[in-house]
């Protein structure tokens, strides 16, 4: 008991209540644990026996935890005593340093004072030594003006190495008074700056014309790089800023180069580009063998003479060739000698590429002189001027031409005997001349100058068809009367003609062949544009002829017929002198068109047979007008195959039948033969027999109905849909026909 109350006086005192939540939960897990553990220990009867030796056991494990809670609290006790001291030690010290720091603070005070009481002997000092040293180096401060204008009579004298050694000793002097004086210059040395400015210009002057010194005075220019090279060498004092010398002698290198070749007042003016590039392809390689030669001999290697020569030689043609390109619009030929020139020759063998150049002078790394932008914009005025020139030239050649059709004279005549012109030559040379020249440029342009003269050509055959229906109507009208009209559109057809065989001249090598389809199809029209005016003609001379046929004078006499072959061989006398295949074109259309009015007289219900005697003398008029427009034509040279007289026969036919029951089969065989044939055609012939009843002619009629409907007509065999007819009557209408 005794023992326990000791311990328990000895346990220091902890706080209890809530000051001390953790030492309160951790007496009651304590207390938990312990009587779980107790609870599971004599949780049978057979255990209780064991008590006696548990409760020793915990008595003991008591007493070892109790020891070792009192040895630590007994050493932390110590620990803060002992801290309790150092503290209090410290305390001590810093009230002495404090104290010392006192003592300190006012000896400062004082000897400030002193120092200030020492500040006029300090100023004293220095004025002293800085007397000192200028009266050591008066002798050399009295001689700076007279070495500054020394200095200055080397440099106008292009001494230039002298004139760099003499400034050098100028400007040590004023760097040695510098630091006696405190910074201070003198003003004995405020020329200096000014001086070294000369120098520098003077050292600019002469690399600017390092050609011409390099060929005249290399030493000057020797000497003005070796300064700018010394200079660049020399280390720059604090405070002062570096003349960087050697790059104003690379850039004077390269701006007296390009003002030599590349200056504003010598850029061409409108007309003289051409000459100005050829001057310069000569001139730029020369320059980069001086260079070479005689430049780069007189210049440090890292300069790079050669490559600099070349490089800037190509910056400054380019800049020029832009501002060129922003100033007026060049013409055709100047566009198209830049053109050249900038693509083809700069970089060819007789300039930059020349073999006898090194590899230092190649450009053909850097920026083109033309731009992709530049390129597309000459190409464009390029086109567009040689257009307006190539449509000038055109319309002067048909001027030429169509002046010459109303003369006096006959048109002229090539020594076969055809009528001739030299237009179609000039035309297609024109042409042929603007696009094979543009293949020295590049094949964009050739497509693009290929279509311009396509267009243009296009154009102006459009032009010389209207101009021959202008000549036409003032002559058919008799406002301008032609004496050789017919003459003059037979030499258009054969001017036609030789555009047609020789517009394939046009077609590069390459060019997709359909191209040249519209132009084709443009000299088609033109073609049949002036075979129609041909017939035109042609049929002013017959209509007088055809009013009259048929008529009872026409089934007794050939006379008729006599006067219209005879005209129609002197209408036709001419068509000789026209070439072939126009030719037989021609005399084909004229015998379709002699056909085609001898079937419009029959159609119009002239005549009417009165009986079989003048069916069968208008079956053998027939017959024979048929052959002899066969000999006639046949004659004239147009062959067999191309005529359209044998129409005659199957009318003949038709006309000649005898039983009027069987006129269906010969209508059907007629159809057959000609697919446009018409029920009022039909009628108009039956009418001309005289001879046929409604019923046959009905069943006549009817029998364009039976069978598959016929082939469309081809050009040879379509007569009767260009043959007009009289408005059939009435009672000659099938429900099917055209009254229906």
């Amino acid at each position: 008991m005794d023992s326990a109350t000791k311990d328990n006086k000895m346990q220091p005192l902890l706080p209890a209540g809530p000051e001390w939540p953790e030492q309160e939960r951790a007496e009651q897990l304590a207390r938990g644990a312990a009587l779980k553990w107790a609870s599971g220990i004599f949780y049978r009867p057979e255990q209780l026996a064991r008590l006696g030796q548990y409760r020793s056991r915990e008595v003991q494990r008591t007493c070892s935890l109790e020891a070792r809670i009192k040895s630590v609290v007994q050493s932390y006790l110590e620990g803060v005593q002992t801290g309790l001291w150092q503290l209090t030690w410290a305390l001590e010290a810093m009230q002495g340093i404090r104290e010392a720091l006192s003592q300190a603070h006012g000896l400062l005070q004082g000897m400030a004072q002193s120092s200030q009481t020492l500040e006029p002997l300090r100023e004293r000092v220095a004025q002293h030594k800085q007397l000192q040293a200028l009266s050591q180096l008066l002798p050399r401060l009295q001689a700076v003006p007279d070495a500054v204008a020394h200095t200055q009579s080397l440099i106008d004298a292009q001494r230039l190495l002298e004139a760099y050694v003499s400034l050098r000793e100028l400007e040590q002097l004023r760097e040695e008074t510098w630091a006696p004086l405190g910074g201070l210059e003198l003003s004995v040395f405020q020329g200096l700056d000014l001086l070294a400015e000369a120098l520098g210009q003077a050292v600019e002057a002469a690399a600017g014309a390092a050609g011409q010194l390099a060929r005249e005075d290399p030493a000057l220019l020797v000497a003005a790089v070796r300064v700018a090279e010394v200079e660049a060498g020399r280390t720059t004092p604090l405070g002062q800023t570096s003349r960087d010398w050697r790059q104003r002698c690379l850039r004077a290198l390269q701006e007296g180069l390009e003002q030599v070749h590349f200056g504003t007042s010598v850029l061409p003016g409108p007309g003289a580009l051409a000459g100005w590039l050829e001057a310069l392809r000569v001139a730029l390689p020369a320059e980069l063998a001086t260079a070479e030669a005689l430049v780069a001999p007189c210049c440090p290697p890292h300069y790079k003479v050669v490559q600099l020569w070349a490089h800037t030689l190509h910056s400054g043609l380019r800049h020029s060739l832009q501002q060129l390109l922003t100033g007026p619009e060049l013409g055709a030929a100047d566009a198209f000698a830049l053109l050249h020139w900038a693509l083809h020759v700069y970089l060819g063998q007789e300039m930059m590429g020349s073999l006898e150049l090194g590899p230092e002078a190649d450009v053909s790394q850097l920026e083109p002189l033309l731009t992709s932008e530049n390129i597309e914009q000459l190409e464009a005025t390029y086109v567009a001027k040689v257009q307006a020139n190539v449509a000038q030239w055109l319309q002067k050649a048909l001027d030429r031409e169509v002046a010459e059709w109303c003369q006096e004279q006959e048109p002229n005549t090539d020594p076969s005997g055809f009528y001739h012109s030299p237009m179609p030559a000039i035309v297609l040379q024109i042409l042929d001349e603007n696009i094979r020249l543009t293949s020295l440029i590049s094949e964009s342009l050739q497509r693009r100058v290929h279509g311009m003269a396509l267009s243009e050509l296009g154009a102006f055959l459009r032009s010389f068809s209207d101009a021959l229906i202008r000549f036409s109507r003032d002559h058919l009208r008799g406002e301008a009367t032609a004496p050789h009209y017919v003459p003059y559109l037979l030499a258009a057809l054969n001017h036609q003609s030789a555009l047609s065989s020789s517009v394939s001249v046009l077609q590069p090598d390459g060019m997709v062949s359909m191209a040249l389809a519209p132009v084709e199809v443009t000299l088609d029209e033109l073609q049949r544009r002036i075979c129609r005016l041909v017939l035109e003609a042609l049929l002013v001379e017959l209509q007088p002829l055809f009013e009259t046929l048929p008529s009872r004078q026409w089934l007794s006499s050939p006379e008729l017929l006599d006067g219209v072959c005879e005209r129609t061989a002197r209408f036709c006398r001419d068509f000789w002198r026209v070439r072939d295949p126009a030719v037989h074109l021609l005399l084909a259309e004229a015998e379709r068109t002699v056909v085609l009015q001898y079937l419009r007289a029959l159609m119009q219900g002239r005549l009417v047979c009165r009986g079989a005697d003048e069916r069968t003398q208008a079956a053998e008029r027939l017959r024979h007008d048929a052959a002899q427009l066969r000999e006639l034509f046949l004659g004239l040279g147009l062959e067999e195959s191309a005529h359209c007289a044998p129409v005659l026969l199957a009318l003949r036919e038709l006309l000649n039948l005898r039983d009027p029951t069987l006129l269906g089969l010969e209508v059907a065989s007629l159809q057959k033969q000609f697919p446009d044939v018409s029920e009022d055609h039909v009628s108009a012939l039956l009418d001309l027999r005289g001879d046929v009843s409604r019923e046959q002619r009905l069943v006549a009629l009817s029998s364009l109905q039976v069978g598959p409907p016929p082939s469309p007509p081809t050009d040879r065999r379509a007569l009767f849909s260009l043959v007009p007819t009289p408005t059939p009557a009435l009672s000659s209408c099938l429900t099917s026909g055209p009254c229906a």
